[in-house]
């Protein structure tokens, strides 16, 4: 016996059956008030509701760095914390980088090394980069390069990514160089 088409389809969730949690923090310096659900990511909330798509979905597990932001100056994963953990906090992601029109020096630097090939990783980069300099724990090239080892690059531009990041700390970036340390706020803002 055939079973009407219409019968079997689900019948749509009224949106008051789903819960949704009121949400208000600072995404690129400008406040954002958005009612999202318990389970939304802060990677997909990001990318699917407020439609920043620089932040890259990459492994949805932590492992790639492909989703990095920068939560009150720290980076994190996105895909691995969710949304609703984040009321009240700020939030950069890279499209928050760049000053209007002028680029962050450390995005400079990355187009100056040549430090992207296929630049799907480059939006994570750049974040993890720029938390790293934060942090202030990377005085040497490599304590950079161990730092950044949360980031993949499946294209192997880590030299030129290194030399980047490096070259804005005013590092020598062909050889480690303790006489002469990084100290945080020597950078660039």
């Amino acid at each position: 016996m055939d079973t009407p088409r219409a019968e079997l389809a689900p019948t749509p969730a009224s949106s008051a059956s789903i819960p949704s949690y009121p949400l208000q923090f600072q995404l690129n310096g400008e406040p954002v008030h958005i009612n999202v659900e318990a389970w939304v990511s802060l990677l997909d909330l990001l990318r699917d509701k407020l439609e920043l798509t620089g932040t890259k979905k990459g492994c949805d597990h932590g492992q790639c760095g492909a989703c990095t932001v920068l939560v009150d100056g720290k980076r994190i994963n996105s895909c691995l914390t969710l949304a609703v953990m984040q009321n009240g906090k700020s939030i950069t992601t890279v499209e928050g980088l760049a000053q209007g029109d002028t680029l962050d020096p450390l995005q400079q630097a990355f187009i100056d090394h040549d430090a992207f090939q296929c630049g799907y990783c480059t939006p994570g980069q750049l974040c993890s980069a720029k938390g790293l300099m934060a942090e202030g724990q990377a005085r040497t090239v490599a304590e950079v390069r161990e730092l950044m080892s949360g980031n993949i690059c499946r294209c192997g531009a880590y030299p030129q990514i290194v030399a980047a990041i490096t070259s804005v700390m005013d590092m020598k970036e062909h050889k480690d160089n303790p006489e002469r340390p990084y100290l945080p706020g020597t950078v660039p803002a």
